[in-house]
C-alpha cells in the first residue's frame, strides 16, 4: 500500500505541477496580451490626446470620444463651453448635434414600422390632406433619403410660423425634381417626417423619441426641451471660437416651443457620452430589430454622380480605402458641428462635437480615423483659421469703419494669401445684418483680389442689400466680366439673377 502511494504520488505531484505549468503559461500569455493590448490602447490615447490638445490651441472647442471593441481609448474635453466663467468642456457638456439629429427621426420611422404602425412605402398622402397632385405620391421612403424633391426648406431655426402654415407654404413649393429621380439633400423633408411621427404615434415629436429611443438607451441628457438641463452644462456657442451666441437651448425656453423649420431635422441637443449610449444601444439591437437596424442604414440613393456615397436613413454610407463600411453623419447650424462616425465592421466609433466651429475643425475626425487605424500616422496639424483670426481682430477693433479698411491691410496684408478670407469674413458681418462693416471688407477683398469674380459678386450682395442700386450694378458685372475661362463661374448664376432684378426696377 505504502509501495502504491510511493510511486503514486510522484505521477499526481507531476501531474498537478504540469497542469499549473500550463495554467501559468496560459495566464502569462493571457496577461501579456492583456498588456500589450493595454499598452497600445494607451499610446493610441496619447497620441490622440496629444493631437487634440495642440488642436485646442489652434482653435479645437469641443469634445471628441473614440472607442474601439467597446473600449474606450479617449473620452475628453477640449477649450471651454463657457469662455466668460472659465467653465471648460467635458464629456458631459451639452452640444447642438445639428443635422445628425436626423438620424432620430429616421430611427423613429422605422421603430414605428417595426411596430406595424406605418409602411416605409406609404405616400405621403395617407397623412397630409388636399395635397397637390405632384406631391400626392411621395413615400415615406423618399423622404428619408432625400429623393422626394422637396428644396431645402428655411435656414431660421427659430421661425416660429404656425404648423398649419408651415406645412401649407411648403406643399405649395416647386419640386426640384420627379420624386424618386434624383437625391438632394432636403431639411423639409424631415421637417414632414416628423409631422408623421407626431400624426401616426399620437405623441408630439420630442415625446415620443424620449420614450422609445433616449429613454430605453439610458440618455437623460438628450433633447430639445424635456430633458432638465439645469443640472447640465450647456455649451454657449461661439461663433469662430470668438464672439459668444448664446446657445439654441436658452432660445428653445425663451420660445416656449420648437420651430418646424428645425423639428426633426435638426436642434436636437446632446452629450458625447449621451451619444455613446446610443450607438451601444443600437449595435446591441436594445432599440431596433437587426432587421431594422440593417433597413436604418441600408445605402440606397447615390449622393453624388460617382455613386462614392449613399444616403440611408438619416445616415450616409460609404466605404473607406481599407474598403470597410462607414455610417455616419454630421451637421453645423452656422456656430457649432457635431460628427458622428462608425466603422461597424472595424468595430470603432469617433464621435467629435464643437461648440465653435472653425473650417480645420471638419479634418479633425479623418486624422483620428488615421491614427486608429495606422500606428505610424502621424497627424496633419490643424492650423489657425485666417477667417477666425480676422474676426478677433475687428471684432476688437475700436475704431470706426471707414478705417477698418486700412487697419486690415495694415495688419493682415502679408498674410492674407487667398480672397476666401476676407469674404469669409464680410460673410460674417453680411449674415449678421452688419453691412456697413460688410462692405468695407468686401471692397478690401476686391482691392486685394481685384481679379476674383466672387469678391466682386459678394460686394454686389451687400450693395443690393442697403440699396445701393449702381454700385451693386457695378460690382456685378464686374462680378461676370471676370467669368473664368474653363466656365467654372459659380457666382455667376447670381450675378446675373441680381442684374436682372435691378434693371427690371430700374
Amino acid at each position: 500500500m505504502n509501495n502504491k502511494l510511493q510511486l503514486t504520488t510522484p505521477k499526481v505531484k507531476h501531474s498537478i505541477l504540469l497542469v499549473l505549468g500550463c495554467l501559468n503559461a496560459i495566464l502569462s500569455v493571457a496577461c501579456q496580451s492583456n498588456k500589450t493590448t493595454t499598452d497600445e490602447s494607451d499610446l493610441l490615447s496619447n497620441r490622440i490626446n496629444n493631437y487634440l490638445k495642440q488642436s485646442e490651441l489652434n482653435g479645437f472647442s469641443g469634445a471628441v470620444l473614440v472607442a474601439k471593441n467597446d473600449t474606450i481609448i479617449i473620452n475628453k474635453g477640449y477649450g471651454f463651453a463657457d469662455k466668460e466663467n472659465k467653465v471648460r468642456n467635458n464629456p458631459n457638456t451639452v452640444y447642438d448635434i445639428c443635422s445628425v439629429s436626423k438620424q432620430f427621426t429616421g430611427a423613429a420611422i422605422v421603430k414605428l414600422a417595426e411596430d406595424n404602425k406605418l409602411k416605409l412605402d406609404s405616400p405621403i398622402s395617407t397623412y397630409f390632406d388636399d395635397l397637390p397632385e405632384d406631391k400626392k405620391d411621395i413615400t415615406i421612403h423618399q423622404l428619408l433619403t432625400h429623393s422626394a424633391g422637396f428644396g431645402h426648406g428655411s435656414t431660421n431655426d427659430f421661425d416660429l410660423t404656425s404648423m398649419d402654415k408651415y406645412f401649407s407654404d411648403l406643399f405649395q413649393t416647386k419640386l426640384l425634381f420627379t420624386p424618386g429621380s434624383e437625391y438632394s439633400y432636403s431639411n423639409s423633408g424631415y421637417s414632414i417626417l416628423g409631422r408623421i411621427i407626431e400624426l401616426v404615434s399620437g405623441q408630439d415629436y420630442e415625446t415620443y423619441l424620449s420614450a422609445k429611443l433616449f429613454q430605453p438607451a439610458g440618455m437623460q441628457q438628450t433633447g430639445y426641451l424635456l430633458p432638465n438641463w439645469e443640472n447640465t452644462t450647456v455649451a454657449n456657442e461661439y461663433l469662430l471660437n470668438v464672439s459668444n451666441e448664446g446657445s439654441h437651448i436658452a432660445q428653445y425656453k425663451q420660445d416656449g416651443e420648437i420651430a418646424r423649420t428645425v423639428l426633426a431635422n435638426g436642434g436636437i441637443h446632446s452629450t458625447n457620452n449621451d451619444m455613446y449610449k446610443w450607438y451601444q444601444a443600437l449595435k446591441t439591437n436594445k432599440i431596433l430589430s437587426q432587421e431594422s437596424f440593417e433597413k436604418l442604414t441600408k445605402p440606397y440613393v447615390a449622393e453624388y454622380e460617382d455613386e462614392s456615397s449613399h444616403y440611408a436613413y438619416g445616415w450616409t454610407v460609404f466605404k473607406t480605402e481599407r474598403d470597410t463600411k462607414v455610417i455616419t453623419h454630421n451637421g453645423f447650424n452656422g456656430v457649432s458641428y457635431c460628427e458622428f462616425v462608425w466603422f461597424p465592421e472595424e468595430d470603432v466609433v469617433i464621435l467629435l462635437a464643437s461648440n465653435a466651429f472653425v473650417r480645420p475643425v471638419g479634418r479633425m475626425t479623418l486624422e483620428i480615423e488615421n491614427m486608429v487605424f495606422d500606428k505610424t500616422y502621424v497627424p496633419k496639424e490643424l492650423l489657425k483659421y485666417m477667417v477666425s483670426e480676422l474676426y478677433q481682430f475687428t471684432e476688437a477693433y475700436k475704431g470706426t469703419v471707414n478705417d477698418l479698411e486700412k487697419e486690415l491691410r495694415l495688419k493682415f496684408e502679408d498674410v492674407i494669401d487667398s480672397p476666401r478670407n476676407l469674404n469669409g469674413l464680410g460673410g460674417v458681418y453680411y449674415r449678421k445684418g452688419q453691412m456697413e462693416k460688410a462692405i468695407a471688407i468686401y471692397k478690401l477683398n476686391t482691392q486685394l483680389f481685384p481679379e476674383d469674380g466672387n469678391s466682386w459678386d459678394s460686394l454686389g450682395d451687400a450693395y443690393f442689400k442697403v440699396n445701393e442700386k449702381e454700385n451693386a450694378i457695378d460690382a456685378y458685372s464686374r462680378a461676370l466680366e471676370l467669368k473664368s475661362e474653363n466656365d467654372d463661374c459659380f457666382w455667376c448664376e447670381n450675378s446675373s439673377s441680381q442684374l436682372q432684378k435691378l434693371n427690371t426696377t430700374n
